[in-house]
């Protein structure tokens, strides 16, 4: 019989059927060599770690959106074109397996790559940058942020700090605070407060050492000279009102002449600049941010969350620890709607518990990366006792929080400190791998993400397994030198 529509799994043919050569597969006609044989006919087998709810698959420093869930029923067959997919035991890498091209009839600007981070959070970029302390602080989260991904700031540093980076991230699309700096005894400054002036750096930058005493009211713009808006201005008509008075800053007033919103014109350029961009209900910035599982990172995670933090990470290579189920239950009792992602995980089981602890989303891969050397063995607890932290990829960071058991006599490294060439602006390396990713998901013939899920599930998504000598044959080869560009 012909394979099933759809892209399923091809149907084997009984012992000593007879079909038109023409309508067999090659998969059927090996399937039958064998059964003629005496022999069971092989099941290629495609081994991948599949995880439940969100998960993220870690490439050294970006991290990149899985968002697949678990499917344990196995494909029993080759399709007619490559493999399907299929749950096995093993280990593979993605230079192992290609992805079988399908039909296009689409433009690859028009792929949607908006993935799930958690339950609650989705994102328009699936790309995340790493909480290392070599990667991600307010700068790189920033980044991120603007152009549709997501940066989580490090926890090699004092909880303070780390408090002020996820500040910065939240503040950097408010160009006003809701307090005026201190200095002024003549205002109070709080939003919902009537509105007399305002002070911007323009009316400050050049201020001598000297002046820092001055009143802010012998600066500010006063409300005389103001140009403001009404409550209940839209976007479009605040636009307009901001380029026909060529002000940097629009008071929205109440008809009390309270001071209930501001908005600026760098926002207006950020939203033109950068429509991708990751924000919250308030239109900040997304932002989330890692912890341990020691009892001091409760503190840490009590001003986190004062900061403003979306989305937190718990930071250890293996997540199926007593020590972290325990915190995720501390902290969807205290704080039951931030956002959890727990890990790292690599089986069904770790997953499984992490899930029913309350997770809501994972973080998959253990000794994944260059520089990480946690899959190396060793004396290497398989549930961490409390206080190891280490970290899945090392990136150079120095914190012996990250890499060893503090109370341990003997310290087990999972990392190596190590450089790498510079890869340029992320401004031009983040929209490089948008485009790769949007112009292998037209190859396959997946319009978004989520389709190709869906093609992975029923089968229609097909693989073919690549020997040694097909990936250095597949790559660049055969020349004395080249170059290769990223953009």
């Amino acid at each position: 019989p012909p394979p099933l529509q759809g892209g399923g799994a091809a149907a084997v043919p009984e012992p000593g059927a007879r079909q038109h050569p023409a309508h067999e597969t090659a998969a059927q006609r090996y399937s039958a060599r064998l059964l003629q044989a005496g022999y069971e006919p092989e099941s290629p087998r495609l081994d991948l770690a599949i995880h439940p709810t969100c998960c993220l698959l870690e490439l050294s420093s970006v991290v990149l959106l899985a968002g697949v869930g678990v499917q344990m029923d196995r494909l029993r067959r080759a399709s007619a074109d490559g493999l399907t997919y299929k749950v096995s035991v093993g280990a593979r890498t993605p230079s192992d397996f290609l992805i079988l091209p399908g039909f296009i009839d689409f433009i690859a600007d028009e792929v949607d790559l908006t993935s799930a981070l958690t339950r609650k959070i989705t994102l328009k970029t699936p790309l995340i940058s790493s909480p290392m302390d070599t990667v991600t602080e307010a700068d790189m989260a920033i980044a991120m942020a603007l152009m549709g991904g997501i940066g989580f700031i490090h926890h090699n540093c004092t909880p303070e700090f780390q408090a002020n980076e996820v500040r910065k991230v939240k503040a950097s699309t408010r160009p006003v605070p809701s307090k005026m700096p201190p200095g002024s005894p003549h205002l109070r400054g709080t939003m919902g407060s009537k509105l007399v002036g305002i002070v911007t750096s323009r009316d400050i930058d050049f201020l001598a050492e000297k002046d820092h005493t001055t009143l802010l009211s012998e600066v500010m713009t006063p409300r005389i000279e103001l140009v403001v808006a009404p409550a209940g201005v839209t976007l479009k008509e605040a636009n307009e009102i901001l380029q026909r008075s060529k002000k940097g800053k629009l008071p929205i007033v109440n008809d009390r002449d309270e001071l209930v919103a501001i908005i600026a014109r760098t926002d207006l350029k950020k939203n033109r600049d950068y429509p991708l961009a990751s924000k919250d209900s308030q239109k900040q910035l997304l932002c989330g941010a890692a912890v341990g599982t020691r009892e001091d990172d409760k503190y840490r995670l009590d001003l986190l969350t004062q900061a403003g933090v979306d989305v937190i990470v718990l930071d250890s290579s293996q997540g199926n620890s007593v020590y972290q189920i325990a915190m995720v239950h501390y902290i969807k009792q205290k704080y039951p709607h931030l956002q959890v992602i727990g890990g790292n995980v690599v089986t069904a089981a770790q997953a499984k518990n992490l899930i029913d602890a309350g997770v809501d989303g994972l973080r998959v891969g253990m000794g994944c990366g260059s520089i990480c050397i946690t899959q190396e063995g060793g004396p290497w607890p398989l549930e961490p006792p409390q206080g190891w932290k280490p970290g899945c990829a090392g990136g150079g960071s120095s914190s012996q929080k990250r890499y060893f058991s503090e109370g341990d006599k003997v310290k087990i490294a999972q990392g190596v400190s190590g450089s790498i060439q510079d890869k340029g602006s992320i401004q031009k390396f983040v929209p490089y791998l948008i485009a790769g990713i949007q112009h292998g998901c037209q190859d396959i013939g997946a319009r978004s993400l989520s389709v190709l899920r869906s093609m992975m599930y029923s089968g229609e998504l097909k693989f073919e397994k690549r020997t040694m000598s097909a990936q250095i044959e597949g790559g660049v080869h055969g020349l004395h030198s080249y170059e290769k560009r990223l953009y």
